[in-house]
């Protein structure tokens, strides 16, 4: 079953990149007593996530902390040395980075998508949700192939 607007996110374990290596995190204590603005891309370095949808973003950053929002996070079925890499490629630190490496956080919210036909397997879907302390207040799901409601500007027009 998908997630929806005023459900509360699964709690999962996801991993951060940081400078001491891959640190785990419970999706539950992540998102507690806090407004996240979260992201999700089928891959790192992928085109569209890498030329649009995180350097989006990265621009808009200050924008949507003006208006409320603690932290940006991105999540991708990616590990933690790839999301990692991708946020330096991409001077993306305002931007908090979460490896679903086994898709658990995917699934959980049933966002999953097959990227098989590309060589990627099952990965996660492109999307963008407004999630306050723990509960999902936005949700934003991208059409296969389309790229508009899960960028940061559309993410502006709904706070």
């Amino acid at each position: 079953m998908t997630i929806s607007v005023g459900d509360k996110l699964p709690d999962v374990t996801l991993v951060k990149p940081t400078e001491n290596g891959p640190e785990k995190i419970q999706s539950g204590e992540f998102f507690a007593g806090r407004k996240v603005a979260l992201f999700s891309v089928p891959g790192a370095f992928t085109p569209t996530c890498s030329a649009r949808h995180l350097p989006g973003y990265v621009e808009k950053a200050d924008e949507l902390k003006a208006k409320g929002v603690d932290e940006i996070a991105c999540t991708a079925v990616n590990d933690a040395f790839v999301l990692g890499a991708w946020q330096g490629a991409n001077d993306a630190s305002d931007v908090t980075m979460l490896a679903d490496g086994n898709g658990d956080f995917a699934q959980a919210v049933g966002l999953t998508m097959d990227g098989s036909g590309f060589g990627m397997g099952q990965r996660g879907q492109r999307y963008s949700m407004i999630v306050d302390d723990g509960v999902v207040k936005e949700l934003n799901v991208e059409q296969p192939g389309d790229f508009s409601v899960s960028s940061a500007e559309h993410m502006l027009g709904q706070l």
